[in-house]
């Protein structure tokens, strides 16, 4: 029976020691944004790339000058952060499948189209 418990405690230790799973922290870019809806699903407007963009981290997504991208939410503006905006990004490669989710900068971009007003405040996550 002591076996056993040594076996245990030393398994233990060890789950402690090398943990399985690690991952880098990363800011959150706003606490609020605004969207058509509350699950931040329907699209907002359709806005145009006026710049490349190549995304600094995995929340961002790379834009092409040129390139459709439908916008889903705005993030809230907070001190000392950028001004970003969520949305969908469409080229060539995605003809006929959803684009690639995440983050830009709104200064990169014009909008071509407002489908709805984005004016519920929701918290981010």
């Amino acid at each position: 029976m002591t076996g056993r418990v040594y076996l245990v405690v030393l398994l233990l230790c060890l789950r402690l020691m090398c943990p399985l799973a690690s991952g880098i922290f990363m800011d959150k870019l706003a606490s609020k944004k605004l969207c058509a809806d509350d699950d931040c699903v329907y699209t907002i407007s359709l806005a145009r790339a006026e710049e490349d963009y190549n995304a600094s981290d995995c929340r961002f997504i790379n834009i092409k000058k040129g390139q459709l991208i439908y916008v889903y939410s705005k993030l809230v503006k907070e001190k000392g952060s950028g001004e970003f905006w969520a949305g969908s990004v469409y080229g060539e490669q995605y003809e006929d499948h959803m684009g690639t989710v995440g983050y830009f900068p709104s200064s990169l971009v014009s909008e071509q189209h407002v489908y709805q007003e984005a004016n519920k405040t929701v918290p981010t996550t």
